[in-house]
Parts: C-alpha cells; structure tokens; sequence
C-alpha cells in the first residue's frame, strides 16, 4: 500500500471511531442542522488562518468551538426559532469565509479540498492532529456517556437525579466542534455531516441499545471509510463524496432489509 493511501486509510478510520459514536447523539438529540452549521462555520477558521498566517488546523478548532458557544447562548433567546437561528448562522458563516478568503489575493487556497475534502493528501502531522484530537474525543465521550445519555433521555428526570445537564450539554457541543474541525480534512465541509448522520441512522434500525447503537455506528463509519478509498482508488473518484456515498449506500440497503423483514 502506497504511503498515501496508508495516510489517507488512518485518517478515515480515526474520524469514523468517533463519528459514529457521537452522531448517535447527534441523531436522538436532533441537531444535524446543529453540526451542518458547525461545518460551515470551519471555512471561516480557514480565512483566519490565511489572513492571520495562523496554524491551519487550530484556526479552524477555535472558531468552531467559538461558534458552538455562541449558539448554546443564542438558543436561549425566544424571539426566533432554533432552526431559523442555525440557518442564519450557517449561511452567514459560509458567506463570511468565502468573502474573507477572495481578500486573500497573494495566497492561493484549495477550496475545492476545504470542501468535499482531501483525504488522499493527508500528512503524518496532519494525521497525527486526527488521530490525537479523535482518540481524546472518544475518551470524553466515554467519560460523559451516561450524563449525556440520561440528559437526551429526560432532561428533566436527569435534573431530579443530579446530573448537571447544562454541563453535559455544552461538552457534548465542544466535543462536536472540535470532531468536526479535525474531520474537515477527510470529507470536506459539505460532507462532514454525511459521517456524523448516515451511520447513525443505519445503526438505528438494527440496534437495541444505545450501546449497541454507538458501537454499530462506528463500525458502519469504518466500512464507509474502506470502501470509500476502496472505490475512490478503482474507479478514480474523489475521496470524500466516495466516503459519503458509500455511507449512504449502506443506508439505502438497510432499508431495503427493513421492508423485507
């Protein structure tokens, strides 16, 4: 296996572990649109990055991490819907880091690898920022499993219990932020969402537990990931779509088993 593909193959396995486990909660809590504006907000980090010779890979956590606690506040406010309010925002932010990096004239930029990702020309130091940020992320998502679990539950019933569900809720929403700043690199901006959704949503018409289901997630994630490169290397596809499609493809045929059974 060539060097790059190893690179390329490491990567996509390390965001699929912990894709797949935190798209579970991803998928009960119903925040897609959540992580989509998550994911838009990341070619805003990358216009900091450019015009403030920032690190790359850092300009892009913090403002992630700086947009996911704006919106917790903002969720607070009544006068516009949840959903109205992420729309807002995601748009903004994509319109925003377009705009900032057209004033970036003197440096070129790949934008077409921001987006839809660029996983074949992973480095070993930008694998090991994946591998580094998706293994303590998993950590952490075994450490607040159960807050988080019982918050998504019954936020209420949890309160009563003793869990800090307001804590519970912002971790969960930093972990988010930083998974989807390390993944950008190996599906792209558009397609990050595909990872954190469509394997959950398969583990979910064959899982019985909530174990069950973050485990099954991430295993899903894996396959998606090999057959992915796998396709992208027979058939010269771009990697990143090739990952979500596969993810979908599984999806499709989980269907297809449902309505058989």
């Amino acid at each position: 296996m060539d060097d790059f593909m190893l690179r390329a193959l490491l990567a996509g396995l390390a965001v699929a572990l912990i894709t797949g486990p935190l798209g579970t909660f991803v998928v009960w809590r119903r925040m897609a649109y959540f992580g989509d504006t998550l994911a838009h907000s990341a070619l805003l980090g990358v216009s900091f990055g450019v015009l403030l010779q920032l690190n790359m890979n850092l300009a892009i956590a913090l403002v992630c991490v700086l947009l996911a606690l704006g919106l917790v506040m903002m969720q607070r406010q009544r006068q516009l819907a949840t959903d109205t309010l992420l729309g807002i925002l995601s748009h903004s932010a994509l319109a925003l880091g377009l705009v900032a990096i057209s004033l970036a004239e003197t440096v070129r930029i790949d934008l077409m690898g921001y987006l839809f990702g660029d996983i074949l020309a992973v480095g070993w130091g930008e694998l090991a920022w994946i591998g580094g940020v998706s293994l303590s992320a998993l950590l952490a998502l075994l450490w607040l499993w159960r807050p988080l679990l019982a918050t998504t539950v019954h936020e209420e019933l949890a309160q009563v219990e003793g869990v800090n569900t307001g804590r519970s809720r912002l971790l969960f929403v930093l972990l988010l932020a930083l998974v989807i700043a390390a993944a950008i690199k190996v599906v792209g901006i558009l397609l990050i969402t595909s990872l954190l959704i469509i394997p959950a949503a398969t583990a979910r018409r064959f899982a019985h537990t909530p174990e069950q289901m973050a485990l099954l997630a991430g295993l899903l994630g894996l396959i998606a990931v090999g057959s992915g490169l796998y396709g992208s290397l027979q058939w010269d596809l771009p990697a990143g779509p090739a990952i979500a499609l596969s993810a979908a493809l599984l999806f499709f045929l989980s269907l297809f088993k449902g309505a058989r059974r």
